[in-house]
């Protein structure tokens, strides 16, 4: 500040000039006399002839040695000069910051243009230089005060105008452009702009005085332009240079000259007029005549004289000058220029198609810089374009530019530079951008999230670097071929600065792309384009001049390229509501449904396709698109062949799923591969566009609350609460498992209850595409299988007479022809051995054939990215090549298709699954055999497949899902390898070693693939390799229970393998003691993957809609490890008294008397504490997995698969237990008066355990099971026993009722069941008794089932649900509670209906157990008339009942809205976690 001060003081003559540099030897010496040097000290240095360049080099040094010259001045002179350096300094950063920009185009007002701060006009001030192009002067306008402001401004205007049209000459007057530096724009701040354009008219009347001239002032003298001023960083200054332009033209001057009058010189400074002014004025009537002289306006009326306004203002002059302004304009006239680059542009942004809907191009990305409010309208052909990216470098876009533009009608992600960094897996970058689905908006230089913007100095390093990984990201070839990208630098704003961002953004394509081919530049005048051209040319040596566009103004770009697209890309898309009616479906809202593609009832009107093309595609194996339905139904096309089930669908299914009541329903097309399913559940949807709103899935997807939000905002998109608002049918296709589909059902229903929709009928039809082997038809499923029906036959024939008639060429419609020949093997093998004649895998095309009929076999949907073919073929340096050529004959055999998985692609598969197959057998018979096993080690060692990013993450997972996955059976050994391991191990046997070795390194971070390989040597027999496998799988997932099991998994294994490999009989001591030891390892191990399936169930529960379910291998690996312990104890001496031991009936000590067992002492003292916890490790296993498998159920109605593959396993280790530990014979027993009453109640229970009669779980069971009324009779008839000694327990009582409520309910006509009456009384003894936490829950449970017909009792529902919460429902993920009872209408026994029951009434093949959510059950159910319907109100997502004073859940809360109140009816079922409600209806 101290610096500035000194500098301001600095008292530097005006004559002097700016740069130091210029002075020359006279400039110094007056310099010095101007700071006070003396006049002799100033003349010793101008001796020295020191100019202003050497004034600046001059050192303390070099002074000393001038011995005549005084210290004052010596140090004067030192002082001075230090400051004129700085200010040296100043003036060159400033030069630096500067660069010349164009002035605002002549007499236009609504141009695109703007200055920047510190920047220089390229002008200069002159005199007339061709009367049209404009003479400029500049006026800095910043030291005037307010007062003066509007004064100052009118003088000069006038002043500048009369001399302009004096002078016949247009002109521009600048204020708040400096004339020193000279068109420095500095730009003043305005606030109210009107008052200029007053001020300036009133001075027009005021100063030109007579009508005439006024009225030709006004015409020639424009009104104020206020052009905005930005800073270096591109923000707004908050300034503005105000500019009027003055155009005389000849039609309106004539030949008249224009007096002034009144026009003060010194108004500026608001001096009274000096006595020699007054006079002149009065002499001269206070008339003016100005006129350019050079770079001034010089009045020619003086005091002294008039002879040279006199001499100017003759008639013959004006006359001259009248017709020199007209020869000017007639010269200028705008002659209309040829100009083919409308043409030009058409070719080069479609990539020579001239059709954007089929462009070249699969990448646009657009590079804009500033725009201006004027060009925005202008620019609607962006909103259609496919954009992947914008680089916007406009810090002020999303507030007025053009992203504000842009993100009002399309959708787009905002992102800034740092975002493209690569810091892991290109894929999980490109799926966080979302850069395949919506445009990846890039602010370069700041304007969101707080960044802040840069100047064009700092720009290069505090942003470069960032968006150069930008620009390397976008253009890596492993995302996009680079001849389909097209990079456009949209030029909004002049460029004519080398330190430029958009300049510095353009060498980075340029290099990253190797040259300007896939470069076009746009702008709307030859200004910008020859700035912009000569920058590069200087900058890189580039020519870019055949690759931009600049003739065109914006509106022509945008007529031209809006033009390129067919009417239905340009048109509005409409979506039904019903009665007729249409809204129109906005394009950012169908941009937002990334995960959907809607369907709409216009869809492919006015479309500019290739009926052909489309057509070749989808007959030779491609899937189906609209296109294709289009264009059947044109005129002269033959309608589209309608399958079977088609009618079925429409007439039946649909009316049918309407009238049910669930907020989303969902039916089945099932279908073999390639058999037509996907293809006939698009013709329903197409054929009910307008009656539905359609939309298929795009992606098999897990993130199913964001398909829910999309497809509810799809169904309530301009709805306005319509009553009527129609259902969504969406399509979804390829699900793995029918519970996935539940699974998102579920979640719609879920986000139409959070958004309060409800209706008595369907608001989402779920059309259900799967594949599928088998399937028995229902009434809401169709199968489609691998024969056509004759009907079908006919018109498949029909339509190959239509390709006849129009020689269309049908010879590789493989598609079509396999169904038209009804799938004939003979000639999907006589197609498959014509195309692989001559196959050799040594050739490259041969290989990538090979590998893709291999990944289609085994791998439904699997594909190779376009990318990763064409770089394995060679194909990327070849000019107009397209990938099936690279493939040869083998090209028939293949087609493209798009992958949706977290990025979408294009890639390449075989065309149709029966040729894939047909093909694989093929190659294993030829003359050079070629096994799946060379294929598959082809896959995995091949680096190339996995380089390329578009596609690596998929095809990773298929390679992986192909080597894991596997086809569970009833045999355990079938389904310990996929179908392709085990076929490479019939094939080619050892083999399959070599590939999971390969697959290993392939795939080293998947855990699972060194799962594989723990249990393949698991099977070899090989227990160290195994746990060496086993062991680095469980480093890599430490947190999966699954594959900490497998570290359990080869202890077991090896242990039984140890065992089973011993002779010795009995067993040695050290064998034992080996065995014992790696039981107890395993037992650990067993231990250790209960912990971490905990520590899984909690956070599965923590995550939403998560339906994983709890691990219990765990469990199941310690009950094996220790049914393999009996086994071991069996082999020795001990078996006689093993029970005996275990129990601790026989302590070890006491072996030791026995000589037999004195041997083995050692060791089972060194295993004691193991061996004496056996019986209840085991017991507490038993009676885990009971209470997991019967309480609980899976959370969507099906059968229970993870029971099915356990129960046999668990019922043989039971089977051993109980042959140890429970041995008595309770017929023998009943029988036996003599023994102690004591020890017969112990083998009582022995009885009850046998039999699982020891716990309310195990006699639940029994609900479940076939001919168990025996059993349960004689379970009663033991605790009958029991309960009449004094040491019955509270629990044996609990279990006495269970059994006689359940015994009831199998045989109710059974003789040992107890009065239900009675029963009761003894519930209600027990109810308020004392209880341990743990035998609470049975009891509540039995007391809700007793007593829920009783109005005035309280019933402990929600103590219930408590409870449930505390011991069930941390292992309850992806399952519900079992309703083990319903509610009937009968009183007693009677009104408690089961299962079996409801099964019954239904018929053979139906289960309420598994269909517990199918609408048709519970209309059987309904009509059976056994079951009581309860009344209530819905309260807070819940129901309470009429009659009970009892809060009940509903199974599907989506049945109910959020109205406070309403009335509902409903069946009642009892589950562990209290009443839920079931098939709710509402009350008229």
């Amino acid at each position: 500040m101290e610096a500035s001060r000194h500098l301001e003081e600095m008292a530097v003559s005006s004559e002097l000039p700016v740069d130091i540099n210029d002075w020359n030897k006279d400039h110094v010496k007056q310099w010095m006399l101007d700071i006070k040097v003396d006049k002799e000290d100033a003349e010793i240095l101008y001796n020295q002839r020191i100019n202003g360049a050497g004034l600046l080099l001059l050192e303390e040094a070099d002074l000393s040695c001038m011995q005549s010259l005084s210290l004052n001045a010596k140090k004067i002179i030192m002082h001075k000069i230090g400051l004129l350096k700085q200010k040296t300094q100043q003036q060159n950063n400033v030069t630096t910051q500067s660069y010349s920009l164009k002035p605002y185009p002549f007499n236009r007002f609504n141009a695109a243009h703007r200055y920047r701060e510190n920047s220089n006009l390229d002008v200069t001030e002159t005199g007339p230089i061709d009367l049209i192009q404009p003479c400029h002067e500049f006026k800095g306008f910043i030291n005037t005060t307010e007062e003066n402001r509007m004064k100052k401004y009118t003088y000069e205007v006038i002043r500048f105008a009369a001399a302009c049209m004096n002078s016949r000459t247009n002109g521009t007057i600048h204020f708040g452009v400096a004339d020193k530096p000279h068109g420095h724009i500095q730009g003043i701040s305005v606030q109210s702009t009107d008052d200029f354009d007053v001020k300036q008219s009133h001075a027009i009347e005021k100063h030109f005085k007579w009508e005439r001239s006024v009225k030709i002032a006004k015409s020639c003298i424009k009104p104020p332009r206020f052009v905005e001023v930005l800073k270096a960083d591109m923000t707004s200054a908050g300034k503005r240079v105000i500019e009027v332009d003055i155009e005389p033209s000849s039609i309106v001057c004539e030949e008249f000259h224009f007096n002034t009058y009144n026009v003060d010189k010194n108004e500026d400074k608001m001096q009274e007029p000096n006595g020699a002014e007054m006079r002149e004025r009065k002499q001269n009537d206070g008339k003016s005549f100005f006129i350019r002289d050079g770079s001034s306006s010089d009045n020619l009326i003086t005091a002294n004289s008039s002879k040279e306004y006199e001499k100017y203002t003759a008639a013959a002059n004006m006359q001259r000058l009248s017709q020199l302004r007209k020869d000017a304009e007639e010269k200028h006239l705008s002659v209309v220029k040829e100009s083919v680059q409308g043409s030009k542009l058409c070719e080069m942004i479609t990539g020579g198609t001239h059709s954007l809907d089929r462009s070249h191009f699969a990448w646009y990305i657009l590079v804009a810089n500033k725009s201006h409010p004027v060009q925005l309208e202008n620019l609607d052909f962006l909103l259609h374009m496919d954009l992947v990216a914008v680089l916007d470098f406009d810090p002020e876009s999303a507030q007025s530019g053009l992203n504000k533009l842009l993100k009002e009608r399309k959708t787009s992600n905002p992102h800034l530079p740092a975002q493209y960094k690569v810091t892991g897996a290109v894929e999980d970058i490109l799926n966080k951008l979302k850069l395949t689905k919506n445009t990846s908006w890039v602010f370069c230089n700041g304007g969101i999230n707080e960044e802040n913007p840069s100047d064009v100095d700092n720009w290069l390093t505090e942003k470069g670097s960032s968006v150069r990984d930008v620009v390397s990201f976008l253009c890596r070839k492993d995302l996009v071929h680079r001849k389909q990208l097209l990079t456009i630098f949209l030029l909004l704003s002049q460029v004519s600065d080398a330190n430029d961002s958009l300049l510095e953004t353009f060498g980075m394509f340029l290099q990253e792309l190797n040259g300007g081919n896939q470069i076009l530049c746009i702008s709307d005048n030859e200004t910008t384009y020859t700035y912009w051209k000569d920058l590069i040319k200087g900058r890189y040596k580039a020519d870019i001049s055949t690759r931009c566009i600049y003739e065109l103004s914006f509106a022509e770009v945008n007529g031209t390229i809006l033009s390129l697209w067919s009417e239905n890309r340009k048109s509005s898309r409409f979506l039904p509501c019903g009665g007729g009616s249409n809204v129109v479906l906005s394009k950012k809202t169908e941009q937002s449904l990334e995960t959907l593609s809607v369907l709409c009832v216009n869809q492919c009107d006015g479309g500019d396709e290739d009926k052909q093309k489309h057509e070749e595609f989808f007959y030779k194996g491609g899937k189906v698109s609209w296109w294709n339905f289009f264009f059947s139904e044109q005129p002269g096309s033959m309608p589209f062949i309608k399958r079977d089930k088609f009618d079925y669908i429409i007439n039946t299914i649909i009316p049918d799923i309407c009238s049910r009541k669930r907020a989303c329903e969902f039916f089945n097309i099932l279908h073999l591969p390639g058999c037509g399913g996907t293809t006939l559940a698009m013709h329903v949807l197409w054929t009910l566009k307008d009656k539905y709103r359609c939309a298929v899935l795009k992606e098999t997807t897990h993130d199913y609350s964001t398909v829910a939000e999309q497809v509810v905002q799809l169904l309530t998109y301009e709805t306005k609460e319509q009553p009527t608002r129609l259902p969504v049918l969406i399509m979804i296709d390829d699900f793995q498992d029918i519970c996935d589909v539940k699974k998102l059902q579920l979640q719609i229903e879920e986000e139409c209850l959070k958004r309060n929709i409800f209706s008595k009928s369907p608001q989402v039809i779920i059309v259900n595409c799967m594949r599928a082997e088998s399937w028995e038809q229902t009434d809401d499923a169709v199968f489609i299988g691998n024969r056509l029906s004759e009907k079908e036959q006919e018109l498949f024939k029909e339509k190959l007479k239509e390709f006849k008639k129009t020689n269309t060429n049908t010879k590789t419609f493989y598609g079509f022809m396999i169904l038209k020949n009804n799938f004939s093997l003979h000639y999907i093998q006589r197609v498959v051995k014509n195309t692989l004649k001559g196959f050799n895998f040594q050739d490259k095309h041969s290989q990538l054939f090979a590998v893709l009929v291999l990944l289609h076999v085994y791998c439904k949907n699997a594909l190779l990215s376009v990318s990763t073919c064409e770089e394995f073929l060679g194909l990327q340096t070849k000019a107009k090549f397209e990938v099936e050529d690279g493939f040869e004959k083998f090209s028939t055999l293949l087609i493209r298709g798009t992958a949706y998985s977290n990025i979408t692609f294009e890639g390449v598969r075989v065309i149709h699954s029966s040729i894939a197959q047909h093909c694989l057998k093929e190659l294993s018979t030829l003359s050079y055999k070629v096994t799946k096993a060379e294929i598959t080690n082809l896959l995995l060692t091949t680096d190339l497949f996995y380089e390329y990013a578009l596609g690596k993450q998929k095809l990773m997972q298929d390679v992986h899902s192909m080597l894991v996955k596997r086809q569970y059976s009833a045999k355990a050994e079938d389904s310990l390898f996929s179908p392709l391991i085990k076929d490479i191990m019939k094939e080619t046997p050892g083999m399959e070693e070599i590939v999971l070795h390969n697959a290993a390194k392939c795939l080293r971070k998947d855990a699972v693939i060194f799962q594989l390989l723990a249990r393949y040597y698991i099977k070899k027999q090989d227990f160290t390799v195994a746990m060496s496998w086993a062991s680095e799988a469980k480093n890599l997932s430490k947190e999966n229970s699954y594959i900490c099991d497998t570290v359990s998994q080869v202890l077991v294994r090896e242990l039984k393998h140890a065992v089973h490999k011993d002779r010795d009989d009995p067993i040695k001591p050290d064998s034992l003691d080996r065995f014992l030891t790696v039981a107890e390892s395993a037992a650990e191990a067993c231990k250790e993957t209960q912990h971490t399936a905990n520590k899984e169930a909690v956070s599965h529960l923590q995550r939403l809609k998560d339906y994983s379910t709890y691990n219990t291998a765990g469990h199941l690996g310690e009950l094996q490890t220790a049914v393999t312990v009996i086994q071991i104890l069996q082999k020795t001496p001990l078996f006689n008294c093993l029970a005996e031991v275990l129990l601790g009936k026989i302590t070890i000590e006491e072996l030791r008397m026995n000589p037999e067992l004195k041997q083995y002492y050692h060791v089972l003292q060194k295993h004691k504490k193991c061996l004496l916890q056996l019986k209840n490790t085991m017991k507490g296993h038993f009676d885990f997995l009971d209470n997991f498998f019967v309480h609980l159920v899976p959370f969507f109605s099906e059968k229970d698969k993870q029971k099915e593959l356990i129960k046999p396993k668990v019922s043989r280790y039971f089977q051993q237990y109980t042959d140890l530990f429970c041995k008595i014979n309770w017929s023998e027993l009943i029988k036996n008066e003599r023994m102690n009453r004591m020890v017969k109640i112990e083998q009582t229970r022995e009885c009850l355990e046998r039999n699982k009669g020891d716990s309310y779980t195990g006699l639940l069971r029994y609900l479940y099971e076939e001919d168990s009324a025996s059993t349960l009779e004689e379970i009663i008839q033991q605790y009958h026993f029991i309960l009449k000694s004094k040491v019955a327990r509270l629990m044996d009582i609990v279990n006495f009722i269970y059994a006689n409520v359940i015994l009831a309910n199998i045989n109710p006509e059974s003789q040992y069941i107890m009065p239900h009456h009675d029963l009761r009384e003894l519930c209600l003894q027990i109810i308020k008794r004392p209880s341990p936490l743990s035998e609470i829950l049975p009891l509540h449970y039995i007391t809700v089932l007793l007593f829920w017909q009783e109005a005035d009792r309280t019933l402990p529902t929600s103590q219930m649900k408590t409870l449930y919460s505390t011991y069930l429902k941390p292992v309850s993920n992806g399952k519900r509670a079992a309703v083990h009872f319903y509610l009937g209408k009968d009183e007693g026994y009677g009104g408690l209906i089961s299962h079996r029951d409801i099964n019954s009434w239904l018929g053979s093949g139906q289960n309420i157990s598994t269909q517990w959510d199918d609408y048709k059950i519970w209309r059987q159910v309904r009509n059976s008339n056994k079951l009581h319907r309860v009344s209530g109100e819905i309260r807070n997502n819940l129901i309470s009942v009429a009659d009970v004073n009892v809060m009940v859940d509903p199974m599907f809360r989506s049945q109910l809205n959020k109205e406070y109140g309403t009335r509902v009816t409903f069946f009642l079922g009892f589950s562990i976690n209290g009443p839920v409600a079931l098939d709710i209806d509402f009350e008229s």
